[in-house]
């Protein structure tokens, strides 16, 4: 099963989130929480959201998932806060490209963040030598319309639980050795 593009944004923030210590990373409410991501790939265009609901556990698995991920794909992944915000530089593989990464994730409470992910591929990947996503989301309040936590909806009503993506092949093959 090959996931949408959109869907790469939620293993993208727990890499980039998973370096610091899991106790210095915020712990966001638990809830249903509404997400859009818009890239410069397409500007003009509407920003892709999705719907998921969560909680402590999913949190813990999503930060694991991401935790594996960054070893596996990253080189260098180094975080830092300042203030309410976590600043983080990346060099990991995705597919036959280096990808170098700046985010800036900037957290309001509990209940919302936005993060600006800056990114360059060499070479070129998906047809992007570079590409600038924001990624914003907020809590709307307990987890409805059958929700259970892990469950995303995505904009087009497709619905996974992301607790069951651990065990699936990535969506991106890796690099193939030379």
């Amino acid at each position: 099963m090959r996931l949408p593009a959109v869907l790469l944004a939620i293993p993208l923030t727990c890499a980039v989130a998973t370096s610091a210590l899991a106790e210095d990373y915020p712990k966001l409410k638990a809830g249903q929480w509404e997400t859009t991501t818009s890239s410069s790939k397409n500007p003009g265009a509407p920003a892709n959201k999705i719907t998921m609901c969560t909680d402590d556990k999913v949190q813990k698995q999503m930060m694991s998932m991401g935790e594996g991920m960054r070893r596996e794909m990253c080189s260098q992944s180094d975080l830092r806060r300042d203030g309410g915000k976590y600043i983080g530089d990346s060099v990991c593989t995705i597919g036959d490209a280096t990808m170098k990464s700046h985010s800036v994730m900037t957290i309001q409470g509990d209940t919302a963040y936005k993060t600006v992910v800056d990114t360059s591929y060499d070479p070129p990947f998906m047809g992007m030598k570079e590409s600038t996503t924001t990624i914003e989301g907020r809590n709307v309040g307990p987890c409805r319309d059958g929700l259970q936590p892990g469950d995303v909806v995505t904009a087009n009503g497709q619905k996974f639980n992301i607790t069951t993506m651990q065990n699936r092949a990535p969506a991106v093959p890796p690099a193939k050795a030379k």
